[in-house]
């Protein structure tokens, strides 16, 4: 199928805008009971290093407050800016929340293949290739932060401190 290049631009983009959307409506309706069980979708692995090899590899810190908080556009959930606060129970929110949006985010790029079915082959691999790329950043920071986080929550609960 082939439609003129403006089409297959606006159709990309609605659809893309689609997708997101509804994905992230779908995982903001995910209970948080959900998040806060350990899973093995969620580990940190030991090689991340409690989050440090994102850093280490892509210097996070540096870029990471400039990634949009899909909070703010949809005015729904639970904004992962900064912490709601510092104790146990509100650390462990923060830490299933990342998880909700590393869902969201890997959710996200499934749909990119059915974009190859309306564009041509080299615009179809141009779409995964944007799935991808936007997405990564913020699977990337989820789980630098969520690693910080728990290496915290692991050391105040061998401590008893907190």
């Amino acid at each position: 199928m082939s439609f003129p290049v403006i089409w297959t631009v606006l159709i990309d983009i609605v659809a893309w805008a689609f997708f997101h959307v509804i994905i992230s409506v779908f995982c903001l309706n995910l209970p948080r009971a959900f998040f806060l069980k350990d899973s093995v979708w969620f580990k940190i692995f030991v090689w991340e290093k409690s989050g440090e090899l994102w850093q280490r590899l892509f210097l996070v810190k540096k870029w990471k407050e400039r990634l949009i908080d899909g909070t703010l556009i949809l005015k729904k959930g639970y904004g992962k800016k900064k912490l709601h606060g510092t104790s146990i129970s509100d650390l462990k929110v923060f830490a299933a929340e990342t998880k909700r949006a590393e869902l969201t985010h890997w959710l996200s790029i499934v749909p990119a293949p059915l974009f190859f079915i309306w564009n041509p082959l080299w615009a179809g691999w141009v779409m995964v290739l944007y799935a991808w790329m936007f997405n990564l950043p913020f699977i990337i920071v989820q789980r630098y932060n969520r690693g910080r986080i728990d290496a915290i929550t692991l050391r105040t609960n061998k401590t008893g401190v907190g």
